[in-house]
């Protein structure tokens, strides 16, 4: 059960063009934002840095950025976010199901090359305790990723850390659309 109600209907004109934006994207606003916008100026500060860390064009294509969003929620125990960032990776990012499916079996899985494991390594240690990032995780991580990548990819993470304690804290509803596609696609993960 959410901890806090939706925003009154007044401040969602102030951030309207945000909300359009996501429209477009994937169709409806996430539950966290209902109640982000109680807060215009940290909504859209938010929003702002999403736009940075995981949509804007770098080195570290959005398929990546949202497997390590989904590793990230998943280390720390936040499965509404973990839900988002899986169905971000197949529908935003491009990933296949399959990979979506075997997202908790990076380290096995045939599917995940071995940058993308490096990357999946360093998000699950920093989801689960941030100090437990070691530099053994940076000596893998340079064999694939030049150092801006790298900061893309810490970028990454440490936005979803925000948002794994907003959304932890705050308890919202999982969405009918990321619930569908969690049941279907992450049921064998919990």
């Amino acid at each position: 059960m959410p901890r806090v109600s939706t925003a009154p209907a007044e401040r969602f004109a102030e951030v309207s063009d945000y909300m359009e934006r996501w429209k477009k994207t994937k169709g409806y606003p996430p539950n966290t934002w209902l109640t982000m916008v109680r807060k215009p100026k940290v909504f859209r500060a938010y929003r702002d840095l999403h736009s940075a860390a995981m949509m804007d064009e770098g080195e570290v294509p959005k398929a990546l950025k949202f497997m390590v969003a989904y590793t990230v929620s998943r280390a720390c125990g936040d499965s509404y976010t973990a839900a988002h960032n899986a169905e971000n990776a197949a529908h935003i990012g491009g990933v296949q199901t399959e990979k979506v499916e075997a997202l908790d079996r990076f380290r096995t899985s045939p599917l995940f090359s071995a940058a993308e494991r490096a990357a999946l390594e360093l998000a699950a240690a920093a989801g689960a305790c941030p100090p437990a990032v070691t530099d053994k995780h940076f000596h893998e991580l340079k064999k694939h990723y030049s150092e801006d990548a790298i900061v893309e990819l810490v970028a990454a993470l440490a936005l979803i850390g925000w948002l794994n304690r907003w959304t932890c804290v705050l308890a919202p509803e999982l969405e009918p659309d990321a619930l569908a596609f969690a049941r279907k696609y992450l049921s064998t993960s919990g």
